[in-house]
C-alpha cells in the first residue's frame, strides 16, 4: 500500500501569514514548507509537491496565495496540482478570508473566530463571525468544485486584531490546524 504524505493547505502566503503558519506548524508538531509562501505563490504546484515529498515528517503544511486574483491565480493552480497528486493526502484546507468582495467564496465546515471559538459559520478577514457559511477569499473559489475533505475558515493569519500574533504563539491558526487533525483522527476512528 502506498504511504501518502499528509498535507494541510493554507490559502495565504504573505510575510505575516508565513510567520504565523510556521509557528502553528511547530505548535502541532508538523513541518512547514516555508518556500511555498509568497504573495502571490511563486513556486509551481509540481515544485511544492517535490518539497512535500522531501519533508522529513508529517503533517506537512503548505501555503498558496492568489494575491487578490479572483480568477484561477497562481495559488489556486498550485493547490489544484497538490490536491490531484496520488501520493498526497490533503487532510484539510485552512481557508483564509479576505476583502475580495467579488469572490464567489466557499462553504466552510467550520471556522475558528478571532477569539479561538469554533463556529459553524464563516468569518471575515478580521476573524469576526458572519451570518452564513460562505467564506470570501481570493484563493478559495476553486474549492467549491473540488473534493476537499474538510475546510476550516479563519481570518488573516498572524493578525485578526492582534489575537493571532506570533508573539502569543499564533493561537488561531494553530487551533485551525488542530481542528483539521482532530477531524482526520475522528475519521480514522470512525472508519476502523
Amino acid at each position: 500500500m502506498l504511504l501518502r504524505r499528509r498535507v494541510i493547505i493554507v490559502t495565504d502566503g504573505d510575510d505575516i501569514a508565513k510567520k504565523a503558519v510556521e509557528e502553528a506548524a511547530r505548535n502541532i508538531g508538523g513541518r512547514c514548507i516555508s518556500m511555498s509562501a509568497g504573495n502571490p505563490t511563486v513556486l509551481s504546484g509540481e515544485k511544492i509537491i517535490e518539497l512535500i515529498k522531501m519533508a522529513k515528517y508529517d503533517p506537512v503544511v503548505v501555503m498558496v496565495d492568489d494575491r487578490g486574483d479572483i480568477g484561477m491565480g497562481w495559488g489556486e493552480k498550485a493547490m489544484s496540482k497538490i490536491m490531484k497528486d496520488e501520493e498526497i493526502e490533503v487532510l484539510g484546507i485552512i481557508a483564509v478570508a479576505s476583502n475580495t468582495a467579488r469572490a464567489k467564496g466557499v462553504t466552510v465546515d467550520c471556522s475558528i473566530d478571532k477569539y479561538g471559538t469554533k463556529v459553524y459559520k464563516a468569518v471575515d478577514k478580521y476573524g469576526n463571525v458572519k451570518n452564513n457559511r460562505v467564506l470570501k477569499g481570493d484563493t478559495v473559489n476553486m474549492l467549491s468544485n473540488s473534493d476537499v475533505k474538510y475546510i476550516v475558515g479563519i481570518g488573516d493569519p498572524g493578525k485578526m486584531d492582534g489575537k493571532d500574533n506570533i508573539i502569543i504563539g499564533a493561537p488561531i491558526i494553530t487551533k485551525a490546524m488542530e481542528q483539521i487533525l482532530e477531524n482526520y483522527n475522528k475519521e480514522l476512528t470512525d472508519f476502523s
